[in-house]
Order: structure tokens, then sequence, then C-alpha cells
């Protein structure tokens, strides 16, 4: 894309997120605060709909690509964006999930693989989903991320493997720069919502699985490594503690520092993206893939994150004895 297309891309964002602001304000689509919020305020939500909204415009301008991939977000848009409005069933839920994911799978060939394949990226997929979603309950978190992540993976597109269409990437990119300039703020015009944090990461992981196909390196997983730390160990230690894991909490680790140690927001936030970051830039530039090189970094991390969680939460705490 050049300059000029995506000074125009931006702006069109824009009025496009500003006129949902308008919908969304008229119809009353806000997010209340409540046990396990980290807000006081009532906010807009699903400002994040921009994410899903990018892409299903995308061909309009250099059309019709990745169009089963296009169909399960916008399935999967859909239904998070109803359960925002008003909560859906899990049954229904799940059903357009799974569509979703099956139709991505289509688009990267994934039903061509052995069977054992699909079913881990299966698992891969929805437990990521609904990772990236819990993850999202502070300003600029999921805004700052996504960026980081989709910023990585543009560079590995332009730099070193082509993986996918580099506007497609592009537009992605510059969605989320639109959200965080609404987002990531001390007070928040918009929450990413349901609509938001399910779509970004139904984005990032069609992205990473395709790169990961093309390249059949598994270190790429390693791009939502902060992500996965948090989420992992939060369950484990709800496990422990005989807490149901399905139920909403304030348990994952940027919670503790927002919440009970009130750090900025957008200190918490920024910590993650720019550890991912730097991690990131060690994983593209330095570290050679192997599978015994992936498994030292995911020990080392997990160990590393948990001694830093007893060290600052306590004992009591994480295991509630």
């Amino acid at each position: 894309m050049s300059l000029v297309s995506v000074l125009i891309a931006l702006a069109l964002l824009f009025l496009i997120e500003l006129i949902y602001f308008r919908l969304a304000d008229r119809f009353n689509i806000i997010d209340k605060p409540n046990h396990r919020s980290s807000h006081t305020a009532i906010t807009l939500r699903g400002g994040g709909i921009i994410f899903s909204l990018s892409l299903l415009l995308y061909p309009l301008w250099f059309g019709l690509q990745y169009e089963y991939f296009l169909l399960g977000l916008l399935a999967i848009a859909f239904i998070s964006f109803m359960d925002d409005m008003k909560p859906v069933s899990n049954k229904i839920r799940i059903v357009f999930h799974l569509l979703a994911v099956a139709l991505m799978f289509y688009q990267l060939g994934l039903f061509e693989l052995p069977f054992y394949w699909t079913v881990l990226a299966l698992v891969l997929v929805i437990g990521s989903v609904n990772a990236i979603n819990f993850m999202d309950g502070i300003n600029g978190i999921t805004g700052l991320y996504a960026l980081v992540t989709l910023l990585t993976l543009y560079y590995i597109n332009l730099h070193f493997t082509a993986f996918t269409e580099s506007s497609f990437l592009m537009v992605a990119i510059l969605s989320v720069i639109v959200f965080n300039f609404f987002n990531f703020r001390n007070k928040a015009k918009c929450f990413a919502g349901d609509v938001g944090s399910v779509s970004i990461a139904f984005i990032l992981l069609f992205f990473i699985l395709a790169l990961i196909i093309k390249t059949e390196n598994f270190s790429y997983l390693l791009l939502l490594l902060f992500y996965g730390l948090d989420t992992v160990t939060t369950i484990i230690f709800r496990l422990i503690r005989k807490e149901n894991i399905f139920e909403a909490h304030r348990s994952h680790f940027y919670q503790y520092w927002a919440n009970e140690r009130k750090y900025s927001h957008l200190l918490v936030s920024g910590i993650y993206g720019i550890g991912q970051l730097l991690f990131n830039v060690a994983l593209v530039l330095w570290l050679p893939y192997s599978v015994l090189n992936i498994v030292l970094v995911l020990l080392v991390s997990v160990v590393l994150f948990t001694a830093l969680r007893f060290l600052t939460e306590g004992k009591v705490r994480l295991l509630g004895h």
C-alpha cells in the first residue's frame, strides 16, 4: 500500500469508528462496571468492531481474497456483537465459533493435513480466542498487544517469508491504530467488547497459523507468549484453589497490578506490549528454530513468570492457603 492509500484507509476507518460511536450511544450499547471490571465508569462497548469491519470491507478496494476466512470472521464477529448487546446462550455461541474456525481451517488448507493436526489446531484456536478475550480487561492491553503482534507479522511478511497479502495485514494494523486512539487512554472512549477481543483473536490466529503452515516453524506460536503465560498460570492457580475456571474473575496477573496495586492501566498494558515486542525481536532475529529451543524457552518462561507471581502476589492469594 502506498502512503496515500494508507492515509485514506486510516481516515475511512476513523470515520467508521465515529459512526459506530453514534449508533452505540443511540442504542445504549454500553459497558456497565461489575465485580470483574477494572473500570468504574459507564463506557461505550464494541469499539473493537472496527477490527472485523476493516477486513470485511477490504475486498471493496483490493478484490475478494480469503473469502472463507472472511465468512468465518463475519460469523464470529456477528455472534460476539449479539452477545455484547444481550447475552447469548453458550450452545449458540459455540456453534458459531466452530463454524468460524472450520471456515478458517478450510481457507488455510488444514483439512488436507493429517487429522491430528486439525484437532491440535482446533484446541489452539478455541483456547487462544478465549484467552485473548479474558485478557481484555484494562484500557489499552488488547489494542497494544494486537498492534505489537501484527507489526511483527508484517515485518516477517515483508523481510523473511511472504505468507499473506501485505495490504491485508496493513488494513488490520490500521484498524488497531484507530481503536487504540480511543482506548489507549486513562479514560477510554470505548472498550473493545466481545466483538473486538474475539475478532482480533480470530484475526491474529489466522495470520499466525498461515505463517506456521508456510514456514513449518512452530516457534511463531510464541508471538502470544505473554498472554499465554498469564492465562495458563491463572487457570492452574484457580484449579488449585478449586474455583470454577469458567466464571468471571479478577485473578489474572495484569488485574492484580491494575486492581490491587492500583498501577495505571496504560503502564500495565505497556509492560505487556513492550515485553512481548522485545521478545519478538529476539525470536525473529536471533533465536534459531528447533523444537528443543521452543521447549526450553517455554520452560524457562513459565518458571520465571510463576516465580514473579509468587514474589509479588504471595502464596495465600495464589494458592488460597
